[in-house]
């Protein structure tokens, strides 16, 4: 499971959202550029190592975004709404 915040990317998206990981690779916040803003993390109760894991980001002034997960995938159930979102930013 996942939290989010207000980003476009997460309309009509309830918060925690189940979201699809295929892989163990991780950003680190401190190495971010002041541009970006952390807008989705981990919310895993059973495991304190993937706690507060970055799974979503966007650039505080122009319209990029990023995800560490698969929307696309048929295990992110609001997958679609967040392609939606995207597509008509």
């Amino acid at each position: 499971k996942m939290s989010r915040d207000s980003s476009v990317l997460f309309n009509k998206i309830e918060s925690p959202f189940v979201g699809m990981r295929y892989h163990s690779l991780v950003a680190e916040e401190a190495s971010f550029p002041e541009c970006l803003t952390v807008t989705a993390r981990v919310i895993d109760k059973e495991s304190e190592t993937n706690k507060g894991m970055i799974m979503a980001l966007e650039h505080k002034e122009f319209p990029i975004y990023g995800v560490q997960f698969h929307p696309e995938s048929i295990g992110s159930p609001t997958g679609k709404q967040m392609i939606k979102n995207f597509l008509n930013i």
